[in-house]
């Protein structure tokens, strides 16, 4: 969904929080020619380091010329005020856990064919693995992609972690700080065009894109990149390495 007929209140927030935006990082953003531009739904799948991750994307993606749309958990939209003001700006109520997950689905797959931005955080939390690399992903991304055909391009930031550390909980006020964000060509997920969505099928197909997401980020920190990281596990793990 491109940002032409957005109405007062997506503009209303976006010219309160962009000018801060704008004093508060200092911004490298690459790849923006990658989002399509011709108003066609697509599923944006980015590396998760820090609470902050969710301004600077959408920064990004509001210059790329877009209005993005994130997940929120329904219950936000039931607080007085805000749930309306985030309903009157297109994001998008998810259940968790109970039989409304699938209106959820259905709510998303609306919003991709109306032609939006759908901003999905594949690992499900800001990432546990201790040096921020990206772990292991959910198979949402995957089981929308087929449901909807909607290209997934992925997105890897790095920056956001000196605002917001999830690991300390500290918040940084100074200014200008440098926020890295780029955009990978779509994933390539020809090979399951069509297929059932078996747990194998899904876990193949969030393979492939945590692995384009790992590889983006490892271009901005220059370093390379260990395996997917398995919560839990004590150790990074991945079932496929490239």
């Amino acid at each position: 969904m491109g940002r032409r007929g957005l109405g007062f209140w997506p503009r209303a927030v976006a010219g309160l929080v962009k000018p801060t935006l704008t004093v508060w990082t200092r911004r490298t953003w690459t790849g923006m020619e990658n989002l399509p531009a011709d108003g066609r739904g697509v599923i944006v799948a980015s590396n998760h380091v820090s609470h902050f991750d969710p301004l600077t994307c959408s920064h990004f993606i509001y210059d790329a010329g877009r209005w993005p749309q994130f997940l929120a958990k329904a219950s936000v939209f039931k607080v007085p005020v805000i749930g309306w003001i985030i309903t009157q700006c297109r994001q998008i109520p998810v259940e968790r856990g109970s039989v409304e997950a699938a209106r959820s689905l259905d709510k998303l797959v609306a919003a991709l064919k109306a032609g939006g931005t759908v901003v999905i955080y594949p690992e499900g939390t800001t990432t546990k693995e201790p040096g921020l690399w990206p772990m292991r992903g959910k198979t949402g991304v995957a089981r929308l992609a087929l449901a909807t055909g909607a290209p997934v391009v992925p997105m890897a930031m790095w920056g956001p972690q000196d605002i917001f550390d999830p690991r300390s909980g500290k918040l940084s006020f100074r200014w200008r700080r440098p926020v890295s964000v780029t955009v990978g060509k779509p994933v390539d997920l020809s090979k399951w065009e069509g297929a059932a969505p078996t747990r194998a099928t899904l876990d193949e197909m969030t393979e492939a894109i945590m692995l384009e997401i790992r590889g983006l980020v490892a271009g901005l920190r220059q370093e390379e990149p260990p395996p997917l990281y398995r919560p839990g596990s004590g150790a990074a793990q991945t079932g496929g390495e490239s």
